[in-house]
């Protein structure tokens, strides 16, 4: 463990009970969610790859229009 985890975590034992259950059910979400995204990316990469390459040929084919964010 980090200097900086452990730092943390003994912060988080001056909280109450209550907050230190709500702190561990976020971290404990945020990690799953960090594992899931990451899993996603992973085996996304082909349809990522397509979908870029239909962009480019779009563009090419002159079918895109410059963004102008002042008309978002």
């Amino acid at each position: 463990m980090t200097d900086l985890l452990q730092k943390a975590f003994e912060k988080a034992t001056e909280l109450s009970a209550d907050q230190q259950n709500a702190l561990a059910n976020w971290l404990l979400t945020e990690l799953e969610s960090e594992r899931h995204w990451d899993a996603l990316f992973q085996n996304s990469g082909d349809l990522l790859e397509k979908l870029a390459e239909e962009a480019l040929a779009e563009h090419r084919a002159g079918k895109t229009k410059p963004l102008d964010p002042d008309r978002l």
